[in-house]
């Protein structure tokens, strides 16, 4: 019988990686050209968590060498993101099913055609319920950027999104829209932002002591996610 292919778990920023290590302290840990990797065995199945790196650049290119390197059916993102305050509470985990990269400037042509290219749509109908955590679905909007807050009304007019990060927009259409794997996005709020500025501006530790706590959670509910994928 040959071995079912390994699951992905890309992890991007440096914190969530520390807090992800920290939590499994794996025996041993290898390299790949983006970062570290290891090996863990959930629900029976070989699941490889890997450094993506921070940034959408790194999220593309270590979600396509995920994929070349171990054909993965499943590729999963786990991490934090932003939320916009009045819109969403910190906290809140959020499911995305419609992402896409905002910070896309075309002045030449159609800025809208150009942002509707990297937007992807992720299907969630092999995930079966009931889900191991709350979450919630939506749009979720990716920038080689924290968030700015004269940003925030134009990404809620335009887009309904109430959350940003770096690195989804990528990693899903890479795995999903390029792929066509099943891809599964997990960011939990960690800080808001309003037009006063954000909660983790300025000073990295609110945002590392938020990871260790949103990271911890979302791997305790890893072996939940694989049953729901029927893994």
């Amino acid at each position: 019988m040959n071995n079912p292919s390994p699951i992905i778990i890309l992890i991007s920023a440096n914190a969530e990686w520390s807090s992800v290590k920290s939590h499994y302290a794996p025996e041993q840990l290898d390299q790949s050209p983006f970062g570290e990797l290891f090996l863990e065995n959930i629900n029976g199945r070989k699941v490889i968590f890997l450094q993506g790196g921070w940034g959408k650049i790194s999220a593309a290119a270590s979600a396509e060498y995920a994929i070349q390197t171990w054909n993965p059916e499943l590729v999963i993102n786990l991490g934090t993101c932003g939320g916009f305050k009045g819109q969403i509470e910190r906290g809140t985990i959020l499911l995305p099913d419609r992402i896409l990269s905002y910070d896309i400037i075309e002045q030449m042509g159609d800025q809208q055609e150009a942002i509707d290219f990297y937007t992807t749509r992720l299907d969630h109908s092999w995930l079966k319920q009931p889900y191991p955590l709350p979450v919630e679905k939506g749009v979720l909007v990716s920038g080689d950027r924290d968030i700015v807050p004269t940003d925030i009304p134009g990404l809620i007019q335009k887009y309904s999104s109430r959350a940003a990060d770096w690195e989804s927009a990528s990693v899903a259409w890479v795995t999903a829209k390029i792929h066509h794997r099943r891809c599964l996005i997990l960011r939990e709020v960690s800080d808001l932002v309003s037009d006063e500025g954000g909660e983790a501006y300025g000073g990295l530790e609110f945002f590392e002591e938020s990871s260790r706590r949103i990271m911890k959670r979302l791997c305790e509910s890893l072996s939940g996610w694989l049953a729901c994928a029927g893994l």
